[in-house]
């Protein structure tokens, strides 16, 4: 920027006189930036508008180099005439600055910029810059004319500092306090002072005291110089003081009004101003400025800051110098006094009171500076120990170990608490190396992560957390775990002691993977290692078997000893599976009395050795727990082994792996219990098979596709019918008739009983038969009906007690109307409970009958604990009775106890007159077969009991009772002897 006033003729090359009359201004532009240097690799600016440093930037700083150096050249040259020289001394100028001016115009308009009103007074500077330049261009290449002082340009031009002023003081950093706000007011005054005091006694001295000038012009002459010192101070001020926020702007800013200043004073200098023309050299600087500041807020943005040296994990050299600086500013200001003291000393001259006044003013803000800045320390001092204390009884108090390591790794401070946690003191510990105290196994692991720790951002990762076994001072190894820091180069360790952490982790661990009664792997955990097994480098061995084991008659040790002996049984029998198996394999208990063995394949190519010596195994396991059991209190019990085997096949699963072993070790129970069963595909088709006919089964029972029939039962001395055993059959959608043999062997009675089909269709056979009991007496039918239920049907909860006798109560059926036979098929019924529910029915009316009589050791064992009735023989001792004299010697001997013990006998499947006969003379009372009559329906039992009585074999025909037998209502009616098979006509369906 020009000063104002008049000018000297131009031809002789000077702007004023020597004497001073003439104070010409120089040209001014706004700040320009520097150029920034290396960044730090991924740093970006926080403020909007950036873009990423790359080639364009480059380029950018190359074009702006060259235009500045391309001016440079010109005015060295002198532009090659005068014309152009005085052009682009002029409007070259006010080009600049007004390309400046839009610049920051454009960066304030962006949003989020924090520093709006900074580019915004930065605009405006630059725009009286451009403008003074422009008038004085007008006054030189238009007018050709010198320019009048006072101008126009002399309005512009001072009104080109305070915006500028005023501008570095919003970009400046703000003081937090009020004593801050005084500092800082304080340090620009000496700053200034200190300048004024130089510059008065160099050359303002000799300008103020001019006698001839106007008071217009003198003003003029000293306003210059001072805006200039207040913009030096605020840039030195700013330069201690500025924002960390889009540093690299702030400090291009500074510079170019650093530039600017000390072009003004270059100018201001008397041999520069004497031969100073427009277009000359010193015009360059004035030119870079405005570009560097057109550049500043784009160019210098390009990037973020690369923050503290903390956020970048190194230490900045430039940090302590310009604390230094900062620290001595007000101790160069009052040198730069006393210096402007002794040169009008030395000159001889007397000292100016101007120079007095301002150096004292000086000295005197040195003065209260200092004093501010004592009774800051001070405040700051007793805070600073406040805290300390404060967080050296945190430390001290803090069941955490607190560890400062060095970068060697060498502890150099270790807090209190390591006596209590590692049993050590804390001077023991401090100067060893922290790789001594970490357990070996642990060491590669802890520097790894300390290492990659170190490797990273602090932004990104302030901490690590490291898990890892010390050395205690009782010899033995603590789990500690540690929160870690970086702290000048090392590392702070906040350590806690997490033994017992760790051990209750284990622990329930292991719990979550063992069976918690014998502490044998569980079904998560084996399924977990045969899993491992197939994948492994066994996964091509076919020798890898899974062994499922399943004691047979544990149940009914638990239910005559007790929980405890049955508890008890399966310690011992894990303890022996586990000392049966090698040391690679793995015993489990599944749950209950289950349990399972994998046995690792050993490399045989030899299926069937492989296949002999994996049946040898489980053969000798099943004999090791089939061996009797001394359990507590002198209790000896046996149980045998059921064991399916399976083997690891080419891309099967864990799962169908065990699947397999589990249709195998059903398959050995099923085919007599205490065997061994290899696993064979046809086993999985029979379950799918099974699968499929339960499902059809379930659905035939929810769409009502079972009927109810009836079969008499005749009393074998008369003929008459005393009773009548109902009967269930099935219609499929085919329209095939099963009878109950038929459709129950769809469940497996050995996995389920009769299952969950059974015990439905059983409640609603008990139910439709006293249905229709019900109705037949309400008709004067008073014949009892019998029904087949398991006895562990029976049992189930889903019959309860009060739900028969609501049954009888709710279809108003006589008591002795209804009669339950047991199905005794299912060892593991328990007879304690079997035997009181049939108590508690029989005190219903209900009488007991036990099916199945003769069949197995278990339908004596009923006979002598169960409450019965009558007993019906099996159906395999009628059909051999007539052929077989063993039979019938069996067959009596059951009669006579049946006898014996004032039971009725009934027998089941008589469909000869030879049996009738037999059976008779043996002393049987009842029979039921087709030699009477097959199973009728509703329709024909009713004229079937009408009639009252069929005819027997060999025997006198008696005459038929209209009413039927036990007093049924209706008259008499004569009825022949008919052949045996005759009833078959009565009946809808084919017999059973």
């Amino acid at each position: 920027m020009r000063r104002g006033g008049a000018r000297d003729a131009e031809a002789t090359g000077g702007r004023g006189g020597t004497d001073g009359s003439e104070a010409p201004g120089p040209r001014r532009s706004g700040p320009g930036p520097w150029i920034p240097g290396p960044r730090t690799p991924g740093a970006q600016d926080p403020g909007p508008g950036r873009t990423d440093t790359g080639t364009g930037a480059i380029v950018a700083q190359i074009l702006l180099g060259l235009v500045c150096a391309g001016y440079a050249t010109g005015a060295a040259l002198g532009w090659g005439s005068e014309e152009l020289a005085l052009f682009m001394g002029d409007f070259g100028l006010s080009a600049a600055a007004l390309a400046a001016c839009v610049s920051c115009l454009l960066h304030a308009r962006v949003r989020g910029n924090r520093f709006r009103p900074a580019w915004l007074l930065f605009s405006f500077s630059s725009g009286m810059a451009a403008a003074g330049n422009a008038v004085w261009g007008w006054y030189e290449v238009v007018l050709r004319r010198e320019v009048p002082s006072p101008s126009l340009a002399d309005v512009f031009f001072l009104l080109f500092a305070p915006p500028a002023i005023v501008g570095l003081l919003v970009l400046a950093k703000k003081p937090v306090t009020r004593a801050g706000w005084v500092c800082l007011a304080l340090d620009a005054w000496l700053i200034g002072g200190s300048l004024l005091t130089l510059s008065w006694s160099l050359a303002l001295a000799h300008t103020a005291h001019f006698q001839d000038e106007s008071v217009t012009r003198a003003a003029l002459s000293l306003a210059y110089p001072l805006l200039d010192i207040v913009l030096v101070s605020m840039v030195l001020a700013l330069h201690f003081r500025r924002s960390q926020v889009n540093r690299s702007a702030t400090n291009t800013a500074i510079a170019a009004l650093a530039l600017t200043v000390l072009c003004d004073a270059l100018f201001t200098s008397p041999l520069l101003r004497e031969n100073y023309t427009s277009g000359q050299l010193l015009d360059a600087g004035w030119f870079a400025g405005s570009l560097l500041l057109a550049y500043a807020p784009w160019g210098a943005c390009r990037g973020p800051d690369p923050g503290p040296p903390a956020a970048r994990g190194q230490r900045s050299p430039s940090r302590p110098v310009a604390g230094s600086l900062a620290a001595l500013t007000p101790y160069l200001a009052a040198a730069v006094c006393m210096l402007g003291i002794l040169y009008n000393v030395v000159e001889g001259r007397s000292v100016d009171r101007v120079v007095v006044m301002t150096s004292c003013t000086v000295v005197l803000a040195l003065v209260v500076r200092q004093g501010i800045m004592l009774l800051d320390n001070i405040a700051l001092t007793h805070e600073l120990a406040q805290k300390e204390n404060h967080f050296r009884s945190l430390v001290q108090g803090s069941s955490d170990v607190i560890m400062i390591a060095a970068p060697t790794g060498i502890l150099r401070y270790v807090s209190p608490a390591a006596s209590g946690v590692y049993g050590r003191e804390a001077g023991e510990l401090i100067g060893e190396e922290l790789a001594s105290l970490i357990h070996p196994d642990d060491l590669g692991g802890v520097v790894h992560e300390v290492r990659r720790f170190l490797a990273a951002s602090p932004a990104e990762e302030p901490t690590t957390r490291i898990e890892c076994r010390f050395r205690s001072g009782r010899g033995d190894w603590l789990n500690v775990e540690s929160t870690v820091n970086r702290h000048q180069g090392g590392l702070i360790f906040n350590s806690r002691d997490v033994t017992e952490r760790v051990r209750l982790q284990a622990q329930l661990q292991h719990n979550a993977e063992h069976d918690s009664l014998t502490d044998l792997p569980n079904r998560a955990l084996f399924t977990r290692r045969v899993r491992g097994a197939l994948a492994g480098r066994r996964s091509s061995d076919p020798g890898t078997a899974v062994l499922f084991i399943d004691l047979d008659g544990f149940k009914g040790v638990n239910d005559r000893l007790g929980h405890q002996a049955g508890d008890e049984l399966l310690v011992q029998a894990a303890r022996r599976l586990q000392d049966s198996v090698r040391a690679g394999d793995t015993a489990a208990r599944l749950g209950g009395d289950e349990f399972a063995a994998l046995i690792l394949g050993d490399g045989t190519r030899d299926q069937a050795a492989r296949e002999a010596q994996v049946r040898e195994i489980a053969d000798r396991l099943r004999l090791t727990l089939s061996q009797p059991y001394r359990l507590d209190h002198g209790n000896e019990v046996r149980v045998a082994a059921s064991i399916g085997v399976a083997f690891a096949e080419p891309g099967i699963g864990a799962g169908d792996l065990l699947r397999n072993a589990d249709l195998a070790m059903y398959r050995a129970k099923a085919g007599g219990k205490d065997r061994v069963e290899l696993y064979a595909p046809q086993m999985q088709a029979d379950v799918v098979r099974r699968t499929e006919r339960a499902t059809r089964l379930r659905a035939a029972l929810h769409e009502g596709e079972f009927a109810l029939l009836h079969q008499p039962v005749v009393d074998l001395s008369t003929g008459r019918v005393t009773a009548i055993a109902a009967q269930a059959r099935w219609r499929s959608a085919q329209g095939i008739l099963f009878t109950p043999a038929e459709f129950l062997r769809v469940t497996d009675p050995v996995d389920s009983g009769e299952g969950e089909l059974t015990a439905e269709l059983g409640r609603r056979l008990l139910e439709e038969a006293v249905e229709q009991a019900a109705e037949r007496a309400g008709l004067g039918y008073l014949t009892p009906v019998s029904i087949r239920l398991s006895a562990r049907g029976l049992l189930d909860r889903s019959l309860p007690l009060d739900s028969v006798e609501s049954l009888l109560t709710r279809h108003g059926l006589p008591s002795g109307s209804l009669m339950i036979e047991i199905v005794d098929n299912d060892p593991r019924t328990s007879f304690d409970e079997l035997e009181q529910r049939l108590v508690a029915l029989r005190r219903l009316g209900v009488r007991i009958g036990l099916d199945g009589f003769g069949s197995g050791y278990a339908a004596i064992h009923a006979l002598r604990r169960l409450p019965v009735d009558v007993l019906r023989l099996d159906k395999g001792l009628v059909e051999g009775v007539v052929e077989s004299a063993r039979l019938r010697k069996i067959t009596s001997g059951l009669l006579r106890i049946a006898r014996d013990l004032g039971l009725q006998s009934v027998a089941d499947g008589v469909d000869v007159p030879e049996q009738v006969a037999a059976l008779r003379a043996m002393g049987c009372t009842h029979g039921q077969g087709l030699a009477f009559s097959g199973p009728l329906d509703e329709y024909r039992l009713r004229r079937a009991l009408l009639r009252g009585a069929y005819p027997l074999p060999g025997a006198t025909p008696l005459p038929v009772l209209s009413g039927g037998a036990a007093g049924l209502p209706g008259s008499r009616a004569a009825a022949g002897f008919h052949p045996p098979f005759r009833s078959n006509n009565e009946t809808p369906v084919p017999p059973a």
